[in-house]
């Protein structure tokens, strides 16, 4: 019984027996949902003592972006598919570069839909996919694993440190001495109701953890106004109404000017608010959004009142040589 315990504490929590678990089975299943439910709630609890990490990757992010590098996530099973999710709908959703937030899965694209079995634990898997990436110091490279010490994650990491790449570890078990990333995003949220199942709660905060780190970084990007997914892309009819909806809400215009404004912009929301709110066309609107962001740009329009009498003056070019 002692050495059967001691074993149990040896456990990385993730992998530890739940005290409410041992008579799942013998539930109803309005207890079962009802206690999963309640183990959600601790999911989220669990996040908030890692948000300053979280703020610190999010920089990081920005100012890889800024710089012309990526965000490369690296995982593994429910990890690394959470992974794919955040990269593929950052474009959607903010604009982006389809190469600006990419992520590998351990297995490949069919271990999106399917175990690969033993691919996890294929240390250099992890360092061919950073390879294959061709890794630098411009970019972000986030291994996500819940338990911490997935090999390919580890071995990724390892290569992306190497090639001097900021490194992060989104996690749910405290990693000890072998995280050697320069940001840990850790999320403590302790054993699964299922044993080991970390699509579960670790999931559910990893998910939460990967969504604020891209928000928060194209948030500061300027692919967000005023509570509004301005970057994103309208390529369907619910976008395009979304679209012409965000355009005529940030600058009063009624709803078809607003939309053919946007037809101007080439679909693009931020710029066709930069048009109104400086009076330009779509190529010189985007060079002021460019120079200025969209926040500068609408200060005079933050009433709602049609901006486009309140022109900027151009930028002052600065003189070689006379200081700030």
């Amino acid at each position: 019984m002692g050495s059967s315990r001691a074993s149990f504490t040896k456990l990385p929590p993730t992998e530890r027996l739940h005290p409410r678990a041992d008579g799942l089975d013998l539930l109803s299943l309005g207890s079962v949902v009802r206690r999963l439910h309640d183990e959600d709630v601790v999911a989220v609890r669990a996040v908030r003592p890692a948000l300053p990490a979280v703020a610190r990757a999010a920089t990081a992010v920005v100012a890889a972006l800024r710089a012309g590098g990526r965000l490369l996530y690296i995982g593994a099973g429910t990890s690394g598919r959470l992974g794919v999710l955040d990269a593929s709908e950052c474009p959607p959703t903010f604009g982006s570069a389809p190469t600006q937030v990419q992520a590998r899965i351990a297995g490949g694209r069919r271990a999106m839909t399917h175990a690969v079995e033993g691919a996890e634990d294929d240390v250099e898997a992890g360092v061919r996919d950073v390879a294959d990436f061709a890794a630098s110091p411009r970019d972000v490279v986030c291994g996500i694993s819940a338990s911490a010490s997935t090999p390919y994650v580890r071995g990724a990491l390892r290569e992306a440190k190497r090639r001097g790449a900021h490194t992060v570890l989104v996690c749910c078990n405290p990693p000890g001495t072998r995280a050697d990333v320069d940001t840990l995003v850790l999320a403590r949220t302790g054993p699964e109701l299922v044993a080991g199942s970390t699509r579960l709660k670790a999931g559910t905060a990893t998910k939460l953890l990967l969504n604020a780190i891209t928000t928060a970084a194209f948030v500061a990007l300027g692919r967000v106004y005023r509570g509004r997914m301005v970057g994103m892309r309208p390529v369907n009819a619910k976008l395009r109404a979304r679209a012409a909806r965000m355009v005529a809400e940030l600058t009063g215009l009624p709803g078809e000017d607003a939309e053919a404004l946007l037809a101007k912009a080439r679909g693009e929301v931020r710029v066709a608010v930069a048009m109104a709110f400086t009076g330009l066309g779509a190529r010189e609107a985007r060079k002021r959004l460019e120079e200025n962001g969209l926040r500068a740009l609408g200060r005079s329009g933050r009433k709602g009142e049609h901006a486009s009498a309140a022109r900027l003056p151009a930028p002052r070019k600065r003189r070689v040589g006379t200081g700030p």
